[in-house]
Parts: structure tokens; sequence; C-alpha cells
């Protein structure tokens, strides 16, 4: 998992609410276990028409929207079934960031366990931000993940919350079991120290 620190990108805005799993990675896209390629399929039945080709009212295909790693989505975002393919499909594409103002929990924690960062920000702020991008698509954000921290265009800074086990795996650069794993020399000091306390098996 890439650590994440720090972050300074243009916005994509896709401001529909309730967006769930199945808008963001169709069903048919579930078949793998790879996480390459998905990004390919990312939001497919929006992206594309019935023909195949590309729909060039998509906010993901037109010109501006091209190297942005930030995608600034509607309320209640992720919502529906607990796919993981859902954060595998937004990064292979190339986000490392989504900024809403509310996201489905399993989404959510896929999401972190992932190296996604799901950014909550309140209703003026995501308003102001829809604004922006609207005014000028190149209008970019900076996000400080040890500040929790998202920096608008104005200097003005906005907090976001996120939990400290997932913030210092993403910061560290580590999955759950890498965190466990590191662990090892901690527990295995533990277990010399309590012998007693430690299952032998017998």
């Amino acid at each position: 998992m890439q650590a994440f620190t720090t972050l300074t990108s243009h916005m994509v805005a896709i401001p529909t609410e309730n967006i769930d799993t199945d808008q963001i990675i169709p069903a048919q896209f579930l078949k793998t276990i790879s996480k390459a390629g998905l990004g390919q399929n990312l939001f497919y039945h929006w992206r594309y028409r019935e023909d195949g080709t590309p729909n060039a009212d998509f906010a993901l295909n037109r010109p501006e929207a091209q190297g942005a790693r930030i995608l600034l989505a509607g309320d209640n975002f992720g919502c529906g079934s607990s796919r993981e393919h859902a954060p595998w499909s937004l990064m292979d594409y190339g986000f490392t960031a989504v900024i809403s103002t509310s996201f489905a929990d399993i989404f959510r924690n896929n999401s972190l366990k992932n190296g996604l960062l799901p950014v909550i920000v309140d209703e003026t702020t995501h308003r102001q931000l829809l604004s922006l991008v609207a005014e000028d698509p190149a209008t970019a954000v900076s996000i400080d993940l040890a500040a929790q921290t998202v920096t608008l265009p104005d200097g003005r800074a906005v907090p976001f919350p996120i939990d400290t086990f997932s913030k210092t795996c993403m910061l560290e650069g580590l999955d759950q079991l890498g965190y466990l794993l590191k662990q090892d020399a901690l527990v295995a000091d533990y277990e010399a120290a309590h012998p007693a306390r430690v299952d032998t098996g017998r």
C-alpha cells in the first residue's frame, strides 16, 4: 500500500448523491480478483454509451479531468453493496482521495484499508468546492493527512475526521496485516516477559 502524506491536485466533480458501488463498478466486472485494469471500467454505464464509445458529456471523459487525483463526490458516496472492487477501481483509475459530505460506512472502511482517503467536509465547504470547479476545472486543493486538513485556494484549512489507526496505517503505507507484522518485535518481547501467559499448546 502506498503511503499517503500530502496531496495537491485538481478535482473531478461528480456531485450526484447516493452513488452506489454498482454505479462505481458494475457487477459484470467483479469476476476478477486483480486490481489492475479496473479503472477503465470505473462508472462504466455513465462513462460509455451502449455502443461502447465514450460519453463526451461525462465528467471523466472531459479533457480537464485528465490527471486529477481527487474525486469531488455527492453525499452518501459508495452506498450499496460491500464490494471492495469499488475503491480498487477508483485507485486504478488514478484517484487517491474522494471528498464528500458523507460516505457509506462499508465503502469508507474498504477505502481506508486500501489506501484511498475518504475526506468528509461540511456542506458549505462542499458547495464552495463545486462552485470553484465549475468556474475553473484546474482549481487545486491540498490535502494534508497528518494535519487532517484540506486547504482551499483561498488559504482556508478545513479539518476532516479520520480514526487514529487508519491514519497511522495510511501515513506509513501499511494495511492491517502490515501493521500487525510491524509489531512482531513488541509481541516477542511481551511473550518473553510473560512466559506463563503464552499458550504452548501442551
